[in-house]
């Protein structure tokens, strides 16, 4: 006879789950309890808030394709954690949440931080269950487990009574790893129409994106494009999922759209979209593409039929699994060599970011950390008007990774990049951080510190919230109210947790300044770096100046 916390546990282990990030609480002592034996092999990840660690999780998850593990306790702990699970569902990332519970005899009486978490995550969370019966743990946790991996990945939260978790049971715990579900094929007779769409096209357009795919897949499609000459163009926040020195990548369709991009995919009159959710920035607020039926002739290849069809009326629909489908795919030919060579010129060209008017010229900063960078770098960051460098500015190679959020959820970047460092501890992670965006979870420096994770960070401090800024100059310019922050010395508070950091005043100051902080890693110690940024360098291409001169003359 083992109690609820055991059978968890122990089924947990089965299943190959190695990490579990969370902030404690009593209404699941019995699941800490239980973990006090599994040290080294199932290890918990000490966070200092809920969101931090739901981030941790849902970042975890996006990285090793496994379900990243949260445990919280009630109320305001499932609370806090929600920002990480409605981060994991909009970038499709399989995660676990567990979250202590009130005692089954107390539901119903608004009892000390009851909540019903059905209710609460219903919309946001792919499933929801609360386990009342203790010999049930095997059989729901199995359930959850596949449920976030398989079809559309996405988080499952589960609610854990304390009472179900210290009651006796005899039930067998799981035993082994649940067998993945192969991604389907595609219909032999759907890929044939799919590849004689393309071949009659005039200008062709593959959009790829989206979690779930293996190297091989991803190389499947790369093959596939440079076989057949056409241009690529990745959806929001997933420009890892091509080489992006391949002559067919043409950018990222997502937030602050570049101009060629937007036109790429208003003129292309045959798309292929493999593995996305045609979500509204990828599709410039569904604006590119008609609803619901496009100008386009849309092929949408998706694992999940929910997504087929749920916004476009796709010519044709596929399901299938990214990586089977691109095996599938054998290279074509049409008269677009033109088009694609325009396409990567128009890459090519706004890649490069002009001079910027600020102390630390971020222009000259990326350009230096493209030619400098491991080629397994993994990059996070959270959200902000800064996230244009390193989404916009930086080449990802075939072994990068990016950690971004499609939920455009500030402070996701830090968590995620000690996340990143405690699944691959020989990596680089290499965070980009707002002044603002920074501040939302800068306290799991301490956890970091506390489990050996060493990630770089770097600051872009210019002391305003630059998305919101940017958003009042152009619709009330000249009436700043509740964009500007006074912030501390951050490189002091760094210190405070341990971290090597440095106040980075020019551009000079940069490359010195990040070696010391890469071999401060190398020893194991993560590293701060807050640079100098003029606010008036609001973004690569736009200035406060500028936009707040272009705003008041349109209103006369």
């Amino acid at each position: 006879m083992r109690n609820g916390g055991q059978i968890l546990v122990q089924s947990l282990v089965a299943l190959g789950a190695k990490k579990a990030f969370g902030v404690p609480g009593e209404s699941y002592l019995a699941v800490l309890d239980a973990m006090h034996d599994t040290a080294g092999q199932f290890d918990y990840i000490l966070c200092r808030n809920e969101g931090g660690a739901s981030f941790m999780a849902a970042a975890y998850g996006k990285l090793t394709g496994e379900p990243g593990i949260c445990m919280v306790t009630r109320g305001p702990g499932a609370s806090n954690a929600m920002i990480g699970v409605h981060t994991a569902m909009q970038d499709s990332t399989p995660m676990l949440l567990f979250v202590g519970q009130i005692a089954k005899s107390d539901r119903e009486r608004e009892s000390f931080q009851e909540v019903d978490y059905r209710a609460v995550f219903g919309s946001i969370a792919k499933y929801v269950v609360e386990i009342t019966d203790t010999a049930r743990i095997p059989e729901h946790l199995a359930r959850a487990w596949k449920t976030a991996i398989s079809g559309r990945p996405g988080p499952v939260v589960i609610s854990l009574p304390e009472d179900m978790l210290s009651d006796l049971s005899d039930a067998a715990s799981l035993m082994a790893p649940l067998r993945a579900i192969s991604g389907a094929a595609p219909d032999v007779e759907a890929l044939a129409e799919a590849l004689m769409l393309l071949c009659n096209a005039q200008r062709p357009l593959i959009l790829t994106g989206g979690t779930g795919w293996t190297s091989e897949g991803k190389a499947a499609v790369q093959s596939f494009a440079e076989g057949s000459d056409i241009p690529v163009v990745t959806a929001f926040r997933c420009q890892d999922a091509i080489d992006n020195h391949s002559p067919v990548f043409a950018g990222e369709a997502g937030v602050g759209m570049w101009p060629h991009v937007a036109d790429l995919i208003k003129a292309a009159d045959v798309i292929l979209a493999v593995n996305l959710r045609m979500d509204e920035m990828t599709t410039g607020a569904y604006t590119l593409l008609s609803v619901p039926l496009p100008a386009q002739t849309l092929i949408h290849v998706h694992p999940s039929t929910d997504e087929l069809g749920k916004i476009y009326i796709a010519a044709l629909p596929i399901q299938a699994g990214p990586n089977a489908f691109s095996a599938c795919l054998e290279p074509i030919s049409g008269p677009w060599a033109e088009w694609r060579a325009k396409a990567r010129a128009g890459y090519e060209k706004a890649f490069v970011a002009p001079a910027q008017p600020s102390p630390v010229d971020m222009a000259a900063v990326m350009a230096w950390l493209d030619q400098n960078l491991p080629e397994d770098v993994i990059l996070t960051n959270g959200a902000g008007n800064f996230a244009a460098w390193p989404s916009r500015h930086l080449h990802y190679g075939p072994k990068m990774r990016l950690l971004a959020p499609q939920s455009g959820a500030m402070g996701y970047g830090v968590p995620a990049a000690i996340a990143a460092k405690i699944a691959a501890p020989d990596r680089m992670a290499l965070c980009f951080a707002g002044d603002g965006d920074f501040q939302m979870n800068c306290q799991e420096l301490a956890t970091a510190m506390q489990h050996g994770a060493a990630p770089i960070i770097l600051i872009l401090d210019n002391g305003i919230y630059g998305t919101i800024r940017a958003h009042q100059e152009r619709h009330y310019p000249a009436r700043v109210f509740g964009t500007t922050m006074v912030n501390p010395d951050f490189a002091a508070v760094a210190r405070a947790y341990g971290f090597h950091a440095e106040r980075v005043e020019t551009t000079e100051e940069f490359i010195p300044a990040f070696q010391r902080a890469v071999a401060s890693t190398e020893a194991g110690i993560g590293a701060v770096l807050n640079l100098a940024i003029a606010a008036e360098a609001i973004a690569p291409r736009q200035r406060i100046s500028t936009l707040r001169a272009a705003s008041l003359a349109a209103k006369g």
